[in-house]
């Protein structure tokens, strides 16, 4: 079984293709994963993989272990350009969620005041308020819509709650008035005998129009990368990427590729 990605609270920095140098900040538990979706494609694994035993980090860990590299970064000289929160779940569930983020920006003013902070969600947390303040104060509020059709949509993400739909992420989305980027993967494939394909007309209208009602900053496309926990899933080529990117962009939308 493909297990989890990050065994540190703070890892790298690692070269993130959509981010550049990035310094990487888990706050799910380095020996299992906890999140509200359960992606076919996340590179930490699928959720029966279990939470482990270790829990989640406190606010005050997270606050030395950053402190601490960051000094090391600086006294090496190192570069950073922005210190990203990912890891093995939804980073949003922590519950210091927002005061965490408070520390981060923090420290980040104090050692590299030029990094951004960005913030990589699945976006179910995304109608409660003090998350929602937590990312309006971060740089870059990335959430996460891979599809807008119900069927597709829990066929690739597999949301842990029933009640979970595109039309209330879209919904909760709208909330940030522009305030954010929109990252969605593109790719196609098959699990458990039920095939699925985000790319087609019918789902790139559904996602034309949610992107046209949540008016984000900007949309990042891509598709897999790395190894994913189902194995018979298909990468989207760059050349069908930038397709789709024109088919958005000219409906006003500014599109991000990263392939």
């Amino acid at each position: 079984m493909q297990t989890v990605l990050f065994h540190s609270t703070i890892y790298g920095p690692i070269h993130s293709r959509r981010l550049g140098m990035s310094l990487g900040i888990n706050l799910m538990p380095n020996d299992g994963k906890i999140c509200s979706f359960d992606c076919l494609y996340c590179e930490a694994g699928f959720n029966a993989q279990g939470p482990g035993k270790g829990g989640v980090p406190t606010r005050d860990a997270v606050k030395r272990q950053l402190r601490r590299k960051l000094e090391e970064m600086k006294q090496a000289g190192q570069s950073l350009d922005v210190i990203t929160f990912s890891g093995n779940g939804e980073p949003t569930l922590h519950p210091e969620f927002k005061k965490v983020v408070e520390d981060v920006l923090r420290l980040r003013t104090e050692y590299f005041p030029d990094a951004k902070v960005s913030v990589l969600s699945n976006s179910t947390m995304a109608s409660k308020p003090q998350v929602i303040d937590a990312l309006l104060k971060v740089d870059n509020n990335i959430l996460k819509l891979d599809s807008a059709i119900p069927h597709t949509f829990i066929a690739i993400n597999r949301p842990v709650s029933p009640n979970c739909l595109p039309e209330g992420v879209i919904a909760d989305l709208k909330r940030f008035n522009g305030q954010c980027v929109v990252q969605t993967i593109m790719l196609r494939g098959e699990f458990e005998g039920k095939h699925f394909d985000n790319t087609t007309d019918e789902e790139l209208d559904a996602l034309l129009s949610a992107y046209l009602q949540i008016k984000p900053r900007e949309v990042m496309l891509y598709s897999i990368d790395r190894k994913t926990p189902a194995e018979n899933l298909v990468k989207v080529s760059k050349e069908e990427l930038e397709k789709i990117a024109q088919r958005f962009r000219d409906a006003g939308i500014k599109v991000q590729v990263n392939a």
